[in-house]
């Protein structure tokens, strides 16, 4: 299991069932990490950096991430900048 913050990596190592969710993954790591400022039921997780959803398997090994809402749209924001440089010619 793995989350990251702006200035920290938390990983957590957990064992489980083959038959393991996504979602039991999660719960597993929450009771090791007690960390409630995470948002363990509402963000959006993957493995490996491909989204996934909380029903889907994860195999041995695989590292089940917790990824943190964007603060802002990336399309957004490089869209913002090219007009401001347009203004600026």
């Amino acid at each position: 299991m793995a989350y990251a913050t702006r200035t920290r990596q938390y990983l957590w190592e957990v064992e489980l069932p083959l038959e393991a969710t996504i979602a039991d993954a999660i719960e597993a790591a929450r009771g090791i990490a007690q960390l409630p400022e995470i948002p363990w039921d509402t963000s959006a997780v993957g493995i490996f950096g491909e989204r996934r959803n909380r029903a889907d398997r994860p195999l041995d090994a695989d590292r089940v991430e917790i990824y943190r809402p964007l603060r802002s749209d990336p399309r957004a924001r490089r869209r913002e900048r090219v007009e401001e440089l347009r203004k600026k010619r």
